[in-house]
This record gives structure tokens, sequence and C-alpha cells, in this order.
């Protein structure tokens, strides 16, 4: 479990979250721990309200895109410039005190979502009623040429007021993003604030509506990924699956699948994960039900299996007890795979379409560490596919398996 600090940019707190978090680096520093820090609320905000940065309709008149809440006020992706300065030195502040007091950093996340440049919702029908939108994106009614261009100037703007002010004093600091990974093109998931949008293309999964999404991740300079692996209220009746495990299951296989296999193998998979069915409505329907705790710690096996390094735990306060119960045992059974996990290479990265066995696994020289969960009616083993090769998978329920290939393949 890993001491936080936090960094708080607002000219009545900085000074004070600035001398704590340095005395609590100085205490992990000669602890030989890492430095860990929570920068989200340097990352605030780009849209803080200033009128110069709405929208301006084609009579002039600024307007905001309000299909993010009520509280968050999106305006042009244009009309961000002014705003550079100022966020940047909310980050420059802090790396640049950390250097002069002569502490490292080893961590840093922020959790950047409703705010800057976003094509999701209703971005997209909001910037095509704005004229310096339309005036700077000429092909603005193709949604692919909208996305693309909102979300590499989302990048540049993440690049160069939060990570390069930090890389550039601490060039071997892991920072990152929620939900900034490297990823085939697909989002398997809504975030709360999120909702599909008819005509923006996508990819059907029975009621799935999965959206296609700009790999922004090698423009932002991040140094680890950051999937979201969540349950999701609405992902519950995506599907039809009669194990109501296997729904939660599946899609939080693909997600985490997507990171596994996309992301270099010289980049941190740390992953935001959540057990509790995550931002349900205020009356939820009752046939909705809880991930069971035992199918999420298998999940959460196949992560570190398919190339996850660690979990970060996101829950509410109220949570906190059963969540660090389910996580837990995870975290310390694992530990005695330390070589696979450290050195080894995923093999597999299916997800099955239907409920059957699950089988990930991790390479290592001519050892393969293997986990086999159990959906559907086979009983039998089960076939793994590596290079040239191909073990069979007995039932072994709750338990890795170390198993020998025959013939190390290149």
């Amino acid at each position: 479990m890993g001491l936080i600090s936090t960094w708080h940019p607002g000219e009545s707190r900085r000074g004070r979250s600035l001398a704590q978090a340095i005395r609590v680096a100085r205490v992990q520093t000669r602890l030989g721990l890492r430095v860990n820090v929570n920068a989200n609320a340097c990352t605030y905000a780009f849209f803080n309200g200033d009128k110069r940065t709405a929208h301006i309709n084609d009579e002039g008149k600024p307007f905001w895109d309000d299909s993010f809440g009520k509280n968050h006020k999106m305006g042009c992706p244009f009309a961000l410039d002014f705003r550079r300065a100022p966020m940047r030195e909310q980050v420059e502040y802090f790396a640049r005190e950390y250097q002069k007091a002569g502490v490292g950093l080893d961590f840093v996340f922020a959790d950047w979502e409703i705010d800057g440049p976003h094509e999701f919702n209703r971005a997209h029908e909001a910037s095509k009623k704005c004229v310096r939108c339309r005036e700077k994106i000429r092909s603005i009614n193709n949604f692919p040429s909208f996305q693309q261009t909102l979300r590499d100037l989302r990048c540049d703007l993440t690049r160069s007021c939060y990570s390069e002010p930090i890389l550039g004093r601490f060039p071997k600091a892991l920072v990152g993003n929620y939900a900034a990974y490297p990823n085939n093109g697909l989002r398997y998931w809504y975030d709360y604030f999120e909702y599909f949008v008819e005509g923006q293309p996508h990819v059907v999964d029975q009621r799935a509506r999965y959206r296609r999404w700009h790999d922004e991740f090698p423009c932002t300079g991040y140094t680890f990924a950051m999937p979201v692996v969540y349950t999701w209220y609405p992902t519950f009746h995506w599907y039809d699956f009669e194990d109501t495990d296997y729904r939660w299951f599946y899609n939080m296989l693909l997600v985490a699948s997507n990171a596994g296999k996309h992301t270099p193998a010289d980049i941190p998979i740390i992953s935001f994960v959540h057990w509790h069915t995550t931002a349900p409505p205020e009356n939820p329907d009752p046939a909705v039900k809880q991930f069971s705790g035992e199918k999420y710690q298998e999940l959460l096996w196949h992560m570190l299996l398919r190339g996850h390094d660690t979990f970060f735990l996101w829950c509410q306060a109220h949570e906190d007890a059963e969540e660090i119960r389910l996580l837990h045992p995870v975290y310390a059974a694992a530990q005695q795979y330390g070589a696979f996990l450290e050195k080894g290479k995923p093999v597999h990265f299916e997800v099955p379409r239907e409920p059957r066995p699950i089988v990930s696994g991790l390479r290592l020289g001519d050892r393969v560490l293997v986990r086999r969960t159990e959906f559907g009616e086979v009983s039998g083993p089960v076939p793994l596919k590596i290079g040239s090769e191909t073990l069979s998978v007995p039932s072994r329920p709750g338990r890795c398996q170390v198993m020998r290939l025959e013939q190390i393949t290149p």
C-alpha cells in the first residue's frame, strides 16, 4: 500500500501542501520507498468559467456545451492558449520546489477527465455550431477527423502543462492519467458522465456500443498506462449471458486485455480497479446483480497474467473495507510468482464471446504461469497455444499452475 501526497495549487493551500508533501517524500526516500504524488488538482481547469473559453455562435455570442453536466462549462477547444501558462505553473511550482529540496519524484498520477478538448457526448454538435471550431476543423462534419483533431490538441495540452514540467526535472518518474493507455482503437466502457450518441462510430456487441477511440497515449508523454477496469452499472444490461458474473467479467477482461496487448513491455500498466457496482442511479434496477467477489479476484489474476503490473484501487469511503479485503489477498499471493510477474511475457489475450473457461499465462523461458477460471460447461483440459506448442490446461479452481513447455520456441 503506497502513501500518496496531494498537491493543492490554490494560493491558500499550496504552501502547506508542499511542506507536508516534501516532509513525506523525505521519509519515503529514507525508507527506500517510492515518492508518490496525486497531482489531480493541478490539472484543473482549462475551462475555468472564463467566457473567453466559450464557444462562439453565428451571432458572435458565447455559449457552453452543457452535455457533461451542469457543473462543467465545456467550451471551445481552440480558445485555451491563454490558459496554458497558468495551468503549467500549477505543476511547475511543485516540481521546481521538489528539485530545490533535493527530493525525488517516482510516481505522479492525475484524474483529468471532464475538462479540455473532449469529443464525446454532445461536443461534436456544439463544435459544429461554433464559428471558431468550423474555421479550425475544415472537415468538421466527419467525426473521426473531429475526434483526432481534438485528441491531438488534448494531448498537446496535457503534455505541455502536466507531463513535461515533471519529466523535465525528474526524467525517470512514472507520470500518467486516468484512462490514458495504449489501445486497439476501441473503448469498451463509458465513464459516469458519458453516454452514447447516435451517428458516432462504434462497434456493436449484443447491446453494447463500443466507441471508436483515438490512441492518444504516444502523444501525451506519459510514462505509465492507467486503464480503468470498473463494474460500470450499465454494463450489466449490455449482455444476455445467463451467468451474470460473466457479464461483468467479459467486459472488464476486454478492457484489461486491450491495454495488456497494446502496451509496450517497457511501459508499466497501473490499473484503476473497483469491485462495487460503479455509479449506479439513485434507484437502481434490482435485477442488476453485484459481481461476485470470487470472480472479481479471478479477474485480477487474469489482469496480472495479461501484462498488468499492479492495481490502483478507487472506491468510496464506505466501500474501503470490502474492497481491500478482496484485493489484498491477490496482491499477497502474487508475490510467490515475482519472477514471472517481473520478467514473464503474456501469451494469451483472447476473450471468449460466450461463457467458457478463461485462460491466461505468463511465459518465462520454458515455463508458463497459467490460471484457468471456470465459466460454461467445459470440464476437461482446454488448449493454450504458445508459439508452435499447445499446452493442455487442466481445471485447478482458485489456483495458478506452472507448466513446462517441452520445447523452447522463439
